[in-house]
């Protein structure tokens, strides 16, 4: 096998929670008397950095003073509904039809994902679990799944990443690993095909990709 190692996205990947983050988003924007939006228009509108996202529905800039106080909003209503949440129906199967390594690398916040896994039961399913170490998130993914593997000491050119959007296959491809994208997550099913990288609707799809 060429790529002996997965790194998986969590949140809109192995974790869905899509309904959760659109209605946490609809929070942020109903604080600011911005508009309501369906989950069909945030998976068609999502991108990173989530700043630029917030500014074309609400039609105004967004600096990042007032982008950190937003995340804190939809941060603060993400925890509430959390426990509604459940992983994507296939994910442990998917996880454990892996023949390699596997780690998690998430833009949520490291020290509630980490219990989060725990509380999953995915303990012990990952040799590393890396989340965002700062207290505003929203940035692109590409320095942080560098550093993910920087701490694992792995090239990229022997990893696969899969996740559910272009950002996650913009990063995979700045360390020079590849990746599958998830049609389950946060992202428009045609706009994932429209980029021209290998798509999966589900996990354990995702995984068959991988290993070739």
């Amino acid at each position: 096998m060429g790529r002996a190692h997965l790194v998986w996205d969590w949140n809109g990947t192995l974790l869905n929670d899509l309904g959760l983050v659109v209605a946490s988003t609809n929070v942020v924007f109903a604080s600011v008397g911005g508009p309501l939006v369906t989950a069909e228009e945030h998976r068609l509108g999502f991108r990173r950095p989530i700043s630029e996202y917030y500014a074309d529905v609400l039609g105004r800039a967004v600096d990042a003073d007032a982008f950190g106080s937003l995340d804190k909003i939809f941060h603060d209503a993400y925890r509430t509904g959390l426990t509604t949440c459940a992983l994507a129906e296939d994910a442990t199967t998917a996880m454990r039809s892996w023949t390699g390594t596997q780690s998690l690398l998430s833009m949520w916040f490291h020290d509630e994902l980490v219990p989060a896994v725990e509380t999953y039961g995915l303990t012990g399913m990952f040799s590393r679990v890396d989340g965002l170490r700062g207290t505003v998130g929203g940035d692109h993914k590409a320095a942080h799944l560098a550093r993910h593997l920087d701490e694992l000491g792995i090239p990229g050119s022997s990893v696969v990443l899969i996740g559910d959007s272009i950002d996650d296959a913009d990063a995979a491809e700045s360390v020079g690993a590849t990746c599958v994208l998830y049609t389950g997550g946060f992202t428009d099913p045609a706009r994932l095909r429209a980029s021209g990288r290998p798509v999966a609707d589900t996990l354990t799809e995702a995984v068959a990709l991988a290993a070739r």
